[in-house]
């Protein structure tokens, strides 16, 4: 870092609570998207920053450098207005899948940079990789060009976009810096903001599969993504959402993608199907299609059973290389799965809970996710969650389905679900789906 700060320094001056400058966080981003920055002094900063925090000018700065570290997506000619969303982060949860090809179905460009699997969570890139040929590395030019022809694109962030933060995406997992309010919110608004957005949504997750533990956190990581949005003339709303237990009922990335199609068809699981309806009605809303969010769901519920948002779906996998066959027959995605083993309940009772984050785990130790960003991924393996927190259930009755390659994963796969489930006899008072809905006018508690 010629002429500012060593990162030796910037360590030190992190580890004792002190403030960095903007200038030597360009210098950082730089050097960092140019990969001369020893990975052991990048880990002892992130830890650094894990415990000490940044300031508010800190995070702004952090994430104004990993920005012009790359390119930005040209999209500003376009008639249509640009609106992505972005989940925080959870287990089964494969609502961008079914969202952005619904949205765009109604009228908005959704050009949707999503990310792989972090911690005990899915990423979105992964799921979609589960059909066969399905390219999620394009550059920005390819990118611009599908949401000019056909509104939507999903797709991984590439070396043009926010270079250093694609560095530190990955060092925060193997280093267990994830749960960091600015390392997450400058790592979402630096490739966000890339995509020269209109309007962003937010899904972010409460509850115990959450990585963010208390709601306080939750509100100020909100209002810290508004915050950076304001800065850049792109309205943020966020909507918090219950991560007690898993999203729908499929986990594990191919699995998900079934759920997905089956939910594009406007049936899947309710708790999945609202998400999409409600995120979607933001998206319309910030995308200018109508002011009236009962007109938004209408719109929207009107693609899902007219095949809109299907047919939206299938030109997107056509356009990046996937095979369009399991937008008619899903079932293709998953016929790796060579093991199907219903996992019983050991009692009479009610379920108490089911815990995310050992379902996550759970579908790592099988193969379908990472302990390291090198690592391959089974798409195939994963769970069926049947039951939820609060459903009454008997002895033998099946409360999920392990999908594995193998005896071995099965079992891995059963250790899992024994650490996810938690049976008794009381009654169970289930938190509402959505909280809460955060904008830069305040906090809004829903009934």
């Amino acid at each position: 870092m010629t002429g500012l700060l060593a990162l030796r320094d910037l360590i030190e001056r992190k580890r004792d609570g002190g403030h960095i400058d903007p200038a030597n966080w360009q210098a950082f981003a730089r050097e960092l998207a140019a990969g001369t920055l020893p990975d052991y002094q990048v880990s002892a900063l992130l830890m650094a920053i894990f415990f000490r925090g940044l300031d508010a000018d800190e995070t702004v700065a952090l994430t104004e450098a990993m920005l012009a570290s790359g390119k930005t997506m040209q999209l500003s000619h376009l008639a249509q207005r640009r609106v992505d969303k972005h989940s925080v982060g959870g287990v089964g949860d494969k609502v961008s899948i079914v969202l952005a090809p619904l949205v765009a179905a109604c009228g908005v460009a959704v050009p949707m940079l999503s990310g792989r699997g972090l911690g005990h969570t899915g990423g979105t890139l992964d799921k979609l990789e589960a059909i066969p040929g399905f390219q999620t590395r394009l550059s920005l030019a390819q990118a611009a060009a599908q949401v000019e022809r056909i509104g939507c694109v999903i797709m991984g962030q590439t070396g043009e976009i926010a270079p250093a933060d694609r560095t530190l995406y990955s060092m925060r997992d193997a280093t267990a810096t994830v749960e960091s309010i600015p390392l997450i919110a400058s790592s979402i608004m630096s490739k966000k903001l890339a995509e020269g957005l209109n309007g962003l949504v937010l899904d972010v997750k409460t509850g115990s599969g959450a990585f963010l533990q208390t709601l306080e956190d939750d509100l100020t990581l909100t209002r810290t993504m508004i915050a950076l949005g304001a800065r850049h003339d792109c309205p943020v709303v966020a909507l918090l959402t219950n991560m007690d237990s898993p999203l729908g009922v499929a986990c594990g990335n191919a699995n998900e993608i079934v759920e997905s199609v089956h939910s594009l068809k406007g049936g899947g699981p309710d708790d999945l199907r609202e998400l999409a309806l409600r995120f979607g009605a933001e998206m319309l809303i910030l995308g200018g299609i109508t002011n009236d969010p009962a007109d938004a769901r209408t719109r929207l519920e009107r693609a899902l059973s007219s095949g809109k948002a299907l047919d939206k779906f299938r030109e997107i996998v056509a356009a990046q290389g996937g095979d369009i066959a399991i937008c008619d027959d899903p079932a293709l995605v998953v016929a790796a799965a060579k093991v199907r083993e219903d996992y019983l309940s050991p009692r009479d009772g009610i379920v108490q809970r089911v815990e995310p984050r050992a379902v996550g785990k759970g579908i790592t130790a099988m193969g379908g996710g990472r302990t390291k960003m090198a690592d391959l991924v089974d798409p195939s393996v994963g769970f069926q969650i049947l039951r939820k927190p609060g459903d009454r259930v008997t002895r033998g009755q099946p409360l999920a389905t392990i999908l594995a390659r193998d005896a071995a994963t099965a079992a891995a796969g059963r250790a899992a679900l024994d650490a996810a489930f938690v049976l008794g006899d009381g009654e169970v008072q289930r938190r509402p789906l959505v909280s809460h809905r955060v904008t830069a006018a305040g906090v809004e508690a829903l009934l």
